[in-house]
């Protein structure tokens, strides 16, 4: 059995854990940053003082094996009018069972149980937590919302985030890692998924002891306003900052995107991450999803995180 630690959050976590899922001997365990601050799960947090919900619904959807995908639907609607506008009824139950038994973490195992996930499902903290970033021209961002949707067309890159409070990392979350076999970082919004988790009081000291291979996963495309120009280098460069450590292995896309894809992705200015990196710890393969977005294939994608495990 092989011990493996997807270290992220949002559409780019959710993706690998749903190629991982399928890999017969993998025992695994999803550590899911906790910064989110936008939609559904920030009002949560504003309104009620809730932690925030998304990031950990999406990763136990990916590890759930409850038959059909009644469950799924069910958990990802999405309000649209009244007081619950915009609300999803999965963010909504997670905040209720926390708030029924005095225990966020709690109440992730319980959705965990009934949805029969394959694995376990880890907040990072259930500290409250704010991230903020500074950019190159001095201007700090305050909140994972603003610095993952810009409100202006071009502005300075980030030069360094934080978080402010910051807090300690769940016990479980440093025993699974010292414990690992295998430990993926990403892919994901380096500043606004990736990263956070790293920032954590704990995480990226566990990380610089571990025996596990790290392999990080690069983005396949840029982001407006947190990575616009980026190559695989500056992915790297970013996330081992964080880390205080190389990684083993760094999973890059080889391949295009079609044509009209790329085109609209260009007219949002985000562009396909080239990929500067040689050597032999780079792992360089076609990772796309034949589909209308330029994301990860989930099988291809595990397929590529294991090699060399």
């Amino acid at each position: 059995m092989t011990k493996i630690v997807t270290i992220g959050g949002g559409t780019g976590q959710f993706t690998l854990l749903s190629g991982l899922k399928r890999v017969p001997d993998a025992e695994l365990t999803a550590v899911v940053s906790m910064a989110d601050s936008g939609g559904s799960s920030g009002r949560l947090r504003d309104e009620l003082g809730a932690l925030p919900p998304g990031d950990v619904l999406k990763a136990l959807l990916a590890l759930s094996d409850f038959p059909g995908d009644v469950a799924r639907d069910l958990l990802q609607h999405r309000f649209a009018e009244g007081a619950l506008d915009g609300h999803t009824s999965g963010n909504m139950l997670l905040t209720m069972l926390a708030s029924y038994s005095g225990s966020f973490l709690e109440a992730v195992r319980g959705l965990g149980d009934m949805l029969k996930v394959r694995g376990t499902v880890l907040p990072v903290t259930t500290g409250n937590i704010t991230l903020r970033a500074r950019l190159a021209d001095g201007t700090v961002l305050v909140g994972e919302t603003a610095i993952d949707v810009p409100t202006v067309q071009a502005r300075s890159r980030i030069a360094e985030v934080w978080l402010e409070p910051n807090a300690l990392a769940l016990p479980q979350v440093s025993a699974a890692i010292k414990a690992a076999d295998l430990v993926v970082l990403g892919p994901g919004d380096v500043y606004t998924s990736v990263v956070p988790v790293l920032l954590v009081r704990g995480v990226a000291e566990v990380l610089r002891e571990t025996r596990a291979r790290l392999v990080y996963v690069c983005n396949t495309m840029t982001k407006p306003g947190e990575t616009d120009g980026f190559t695989a280098a500056q992915f790297v460069a970013a996330v081992e900052r964080a880390l205080g450590r190389s990684v083993d292995a760094v999973v890059v896309n080889a391949a295009h995107p079609d044509a009209a894809v790329a085109a609209r992705y260009a007219a949002v200015g985000s562009f396909p991450v080239e990929n500067d990196l040689s050597g032999e710890r780079v792992i360089a393969a076609d990772l796309l999803r034949k589909a209308e977005l330029a994301r990860h294939d989930p099988e291809k994608l595990a397929a590529a995180v294991l090699v060399g495990r």
